[in-house]
């Protein structure tokens, strides 16, 4: 086998966000710029010489071509063992789960998650460390660094590899084992839920349930899971093929770019209805009728977690992202369980799971999780609601959602997304919030009183190390907040993401129009931050 040395310069703004680097693929094509951001983690990562690396994407256009160049490249950086999914597929939290179950020393995932694909769409790549989690800051930094230097990298010139078909491989002497994608993930998911209620409930006539791969990474797992295993009718999920361009949709679970879904569960056309993003790791729950927003479902499932066989001991704590509402805080408070308030990005749960402070996390961009990866898991949240259902005979989704905020109180939420907004204009907007901090606490803004008002900072109780700059709060005791902060998750101009929560504990007042209970926020976040009249714009492009 013969290696190369390839001479490049560094590349701008390899610096990677909350989920890795994410570009235009226009951008991921320029020669030696994919090559350069590989090689620096090579260079950095020492314990992947010699070690095994998990390999596999969520099957956008690019992901092959970006395969083939990685295995040449780990081949001629000393790595041993490639395990990589048959096709190039493995969603995010089947890598997470393969790593850990393999003792891999780390992993490289390829994926833009929610954002669209095709030629003229995203393209991602993000490093997890051998814990199976995205790599903390120390790790990104690192590597962002060595890309700031980076003057070449080395390729073997060996022949493709055949990623269609199971068995070992080689790159030199470097084995490359191409691997059911499905096999490890839905082994471990069958040691945490009720297998044989779920599988009861999904076979009932009078079920109607619906699960939306979006054409992304989910579907052959959906497949697996939900119809062979579970005896799901196999038109229950639909939009199972992984698509390049994913059908030329936005594989973002949500209700405007999952809308048929979402229209039909709100016409009562469905008992139960769930979709998942472009890797795997996000879902969307909906009942007859009735969306579950993402807080809340991080606190049903960690209220109901005994009804699952793998948390029936119970619990030993709740993590959430700063941004999502304080339900699961509620839950947490009731039960005497420790609850962690963290920086946006999954890679800050990972020390808390690690050092066994917590059991389930959650962000408010549809990701929960638990402790069987460290990745957040669409099909794993799925499940757990298909677990409680079943294990609660009789109830819906609606009626689950009715018990909980009785016993916990209700935290209306909503998030608005302005997306590609000049980043000039969001600056502004944001510097006019950040800017009236100080003087907020006190005042009276929509009719409540301002306790705290801050830049978000963190110190991981685990590891000491500090985040800071993580989005602006605007508190207002236990009543309510207000949020804006910049997505790390975008490749076009900024978006800039405002949310609102406001608590109710009046069971009589539960059931309220949220946009219209959160309307009094919505209009001090516009007298704070200016956003709608700096921009121009009449109002958020997506509401969830």
């Amino acid at each position: 086998m013969t290696m190369q040395n390839v001479a490049i310069a560094p590349f701008e703004g390899q610096k990677p966000g909350t989920s890795g680097l994410r570009k235009k693929v226009s951008v991921f094509r320029q020669p030696g710029y994919l090559e350069a951001f590989v090689q620096a983690v090579f260079d950095t990562q020492a314990a992947l010489q010699g070690g095994t690396l998990v390999l596999g994407g969520d099957g956008r256009f690019y992901n092959r071509e970006a395969i083939a160049i990685i295995l040449r490249m780990a081949a001629a950086s000393g790595v041993a063992r490639v395990l990589v999914g048959r096709g190039g597929i493995l969603s995010t939290p089947a890598a997470s789960a393969v790593i850990r179950r393999h003792g891999a020393q780390g992993g490289l995932v390829l994926s833009a998650s929610h954002n669209p694909g095709g030629p003229d769409g995203d393209f991602g790549i993000k490093f997890n460390i051998a814990n199976g989690g995205p790599a903390p800051e120390a790790v990104t930094e690192a590597i962002y660094a060595r890309t700031q230097v980076i003057d070449g990298y080395r390729i073997a010139g060996a022949a493709a590899i055949d990623l269609d078909h199971a068995g070992r491989q080689h790159v030199g002497a470097m084995a490359v084992d191409v691997i059911d994608p499905v096999d490890d993930y839905a082994a471990l998911l069958e040691t945490l839920f009720d297998f044989d209620a779920i599988a009861a409930l999904l076979k009932r006539p009078d079920f109607r349930f619906r699960f939306d791969a979006m054409h992304a990474v989910t579907g052959p797992y959906a497949r697996r899971l939900l119809v062979d295993r579970l005896g799901a009718p196999a038109a229950s999920v639909v939009n199972a093929v992984p698509l390049e361009d994913f059908g030329g949709g936005h594989p973002d679970p949500n209700p405007v770019y999952a809308k048929d879904l979402y229209d039909a569960a709100m016409a009562g056309s469905l008992d139960f209805a769930a979709a998942s993003d472009g890797d795997g790791d996000r879902n969307m729950i909906l009942g007859a009728g009735i969306a579950v927003g993402p807080s809340d479902s991080l606190a049903v499932l960690a209220a109901n977690a005994a009804l699952a066989p793998g948390y029936a001991k119970g619990i030993a704590g709740i993590a959430r992202s700063m941004p999502t509402s304080r339900a699961a805080d509620a839950v947490a408070a009731q039960l005497g369980l420790p609850c962690f308030e963290t920086p946006t990005g999954w890679k800050f749960f990972g020390s808390l799971l690690d050092a066994g402070r917590i059991t389930l996390c959650g962000e408010e961009s549809y990701g929960t999780s638990s402790d069987h990866v460290r990745e957040k898991d669409g099909l794993w949240a799925v499940l757990f609601w298909l677990n409680i259902l079943a294990r609660q005979p009789g109830l819906t989704v609606r009626d689950i959602l009715r018990r909980h905020w009785a016993r916990f109180g209700r935290h209306y939420y909503s998030r608005h997304d302005y997306e590609a907004v000049d980043a000039g204009q969001a600056k502004t907007a944001l510097d006019a919030l950040r800017a009236a901090l100080p003087a907020l606490p006190g005042r009276r803004i929509a009719g409540l009183a301002v306790t705290e008002a801050d830049d978000f900072a963190y110190r991981d109780p685990v590891d000491g190390s500090e985040s800071r700059g993580q989005g602006l709060r605007v508190i207002f005791g236990s009543q309510a907040r207000l949020v804006a902060r910049l997505s790390g998750t975008g490749t076009e101009g900024a978006t800039v993401r405002l949310y609102f929560e406001l608590f109710e504990d009046d069971p009589a007042r539960q059931d309220d129009d949220v946009q219209a209970r959160l309307q009094p926020l919505f209009d001090a976040a516009e007298t704070l931050t200016g956003l709608r009249r700096i921009t121009g714009r009449s109002g958020p492009d997506v509401v969830t």
